[in-house]
């Protein structure tokens, strides 16, 4: 009974609890919001006016049938801008309804130009007409039903004017409800053509140059519902990395009352997103992420024809079971055409091991497995391993990953397609199914560290960047490809500073600075027995190693002051699931560029990527 009784009372209350918990995190919200406002006001206060330096914003916003009380949302926000040099142009696309139109006319005044089309065209070639209207040298793009954000113009204005090789910014968001109260914001990474390909991540705001807007023909008729996706993969598709800013700023209030065209025809919208990806990919084929159907997966073919060739570098010692169950997975369970298998083992002695190595080289000719007892260092194991190799692309793994499906070899080598790519790593899970590696954050706890550990299998991620394709700062090397020209470049690991942790920090950072692109993809999943084989870290000895790597990694890339352009500055970077803080200052807007102490800087020199 008493039981009984305790699993009533759990039902009735959770509901409570779970208002409660939106109730507090809808005030927090608030309180970031706000704190945001407080912080740019502040920002714009401490420099003139000027420093705008005469940028021409025009901002422009197709409407059909929109209730007055939106339009007058609108109007409002934008005339609480407080900038003389914007402009609104509202373009109503023959909206059916008289009143509508004569408030519409109504509007129209000093700063706000209202058009108004004998005939519904449609929403990109209502937006088309309003851009060719523009005069600003910048345009950006509202729905009929959102607002912006207080100082959200000034705040660009003076951003484009600071970086004057920008030809492209955009900004945060807040998601609202119909009274424009927050429910929920969108803090996004620096700019990744990556996530871009997978899910529409930018959305609003966007600001794009005007005249390239035009050279490029504007929006496109037919992609009513994603017309804004692909014009930013047309607008984007030639940039460099420091021609586009994200400006960390929620400049976006985006009301979400399930009436736009995206959200009522989101069938439609999507097969015209990859429909566009297609055409931004050379014609590769485009599906659903598995995650969230709605969100995209480039299929990329291999060039030629023909996959490269793989060598796959496994250092190991000992554990049999392990070392059977990964020989089998890449051997026997993995279906990539080229593959060569290399094991360094620093001093196997265990006979069951050794008759696992002489059962896998006895049935597999592409397994060469080399025995030099020495002590551990994973460093100098993969460094011994890579220059047995005769790969085009390199794969570091541990001992203890197990394969689970058997394209995802595939999967990993498809993403240097991106063109760009350097290092690519997997999504590892638990043996509970349970995540282990979605990708490493720099900086986080002042190191660096796995973000969004022991999540279910299907969990999303913020705007359902988990679900997709991504750029990263770091993956982890339990499994992590590496391309030989980037080895050459960034490479080898450092056996000296970085014997056993943070190898593959070291390597991945080297890479981004020698202007490699970093991937994740989700579409590669293993099992990782994590640690399994190596013993405890708990040791006297193993402690103190670990805290000398540490410090050698702040050391050579100050990661206890590193802003990742992965992550948002408004998230927390002190635990692995990140949470939404409190700033005292607004932070910078940023390209995806890292130095030594992350953030934007100028182009390195005399480097090629991949």
């Amino acid at each position: 009974m008493l039981s009984f009784l305790r699993d009533h009372l759990a039902r009735a209350v959770a509901p409570l609890r779970r208002r409660q918990a939106r109730l507090r995190h809808r005030a927090h919200l608030a309180a970031v919001v706000a704190r945001a406002q407080q912080l740019a006001m502040a920002n714009l206060a401490a420099r003139p006016r000027a420093a705008a330096g005469g940028i021409v914003i025009s901002v422009v916003v197709p409407a059909y049938n929109t209730k007055p009380q939106y339009l007058d949302d609108v109007v409002r926000s934008f005339l609480a801008q407080e900038m003389p040099d914007a402009e609104l142009i509202i373009v109503d696309d023959g909206s059916p309804d008289a009143s509508v139109r004569d408030h519409l006319r109504a509007i129209a005044g000093p700063g706000i130009t209202v058009i108004l089309n004998a005939e519904n065209q449609g929403i990109s070639l209502a937006s088309q007409d309003g851009m060719k209207a523009a005069r600003g040298d910048w345009v950006t793009f509202m729905d009929h039903d959102d607002a912006l954000a207080p100082h959200a113009l000034r705040l660009i204005a003076r951003t484009l004017a600071d970086h004057p090789a920008c030809r492209f910014l955009y900004t945060d968001e807040v998601v609202t409800d119909g009274a424009l109260a927050p429910e929920d914001i969108f803090l996004k990474p620096a700019w990744d053509s990556v996530l871009l390909s997978g899910v529409n991540y930018v959305n609003h705001l966007s600001v794009y140059r005007r005249e390239r807007l035009l050279a490029l023909g504007g929006f496109r008729a037919g992609f009513d519902g994603s017309q804004d996706y692909d014009m930013l993969l047309r607008y984007t598709a030639d940039l460099g990395e420091d021609e586009i800013l994200h400006l960390p700023y929620p400049a976006y209030l985006w009301r979400r009352d399930g009436a736009s065209y995206s959200v009522r025809h989101m069938e439609r919208a999507t097969d015209k997103a990859r429909q566009s990806l297609s055409q931004r990919y050379g014609g590769a084929a485009v599906g659903p992420a598995a995650i969230i159907p709605d969100l995209h997966r480039v299929a990329f073919a291999p060039a030629g024809g023909a996959w490269p060739k793989v060598s796959c570098i496994m250092p190991s010692r000992d554990a049999p079971a392990l070392v059977a169950t990964a020989l089998e997975g890449l051997l026997a369970g993995t279906d990539y055409p080229d593959l060569e298998v290399i094991v360094p083992d620093n001093g196997t002695t265990s006979a069951e091991a050794l008759a696992v190595y002489d059962r896998y080289t006895a049935r597999f000719s592409n397994l060469t497995v080399s025995i030099r007892p020495e002590p551990f260092n994973f460093a100098a194991s993969v460094n011994r391993g890579v220059a047995m190799a005769s790969g085009e692309l390199l794969l570091l793994i541990n001992n203890d990953i197990e394969v689970t499906d058997p394209s995802w070899l595939k999967e990993m080598a498809s993403c240097f397609s991106y063109g760009d790519v350097g290092v690519v790593g997997a999504k590892l899970l638990y043996p509970n199914r349970l995540s282990q590696h979605l990708g490493v954050m720099v900086g986080f706890g002042g190191y660096a560290g796995h973000w969004y550990m022991e999540q279910p299998e299907t969990f999303p991620g913020p705007m359902g960047r988990l679900a997709v394709r991504q750029s990263m700062t770091a993956v982890t090397g339990a499994c992590l490809m590496i391309s030989r020209a980037c080895w050459d470049a960034a490479g080898p690991m450092d056996a000296e500073r970085f014997r056993v942790a943070y190898n593959d920090i070291d390597l991945c950072l080297r890479a981004r600075k020698a202007g490699y692109r970093v991937v994740w993809t989700p579409f590669a999943t293993l099992i990782h027995h994590e640690s399994a084989s190596r013993g405890s870290d708990e040791t006297p000895q193993n402690i103190a190693r670990f805290e000398r790597e540490k410090a050698s990694l702040d050391a050579v890339h100050a990661t206890q002051v590193f802003q990742d352009p992965a992550i948002n500055p408004w998230l927390t970077t002190d635990r692995s699931c990140p949470e939404i803080r409190l700033l005292d200052a607004l932070p910078a807007a940023r390209s995806s560029r890292i130095g030594p102490r992350g953030g934007h800087i100028a182009p390195a020199a005399g480097l090629t990527p991949a």
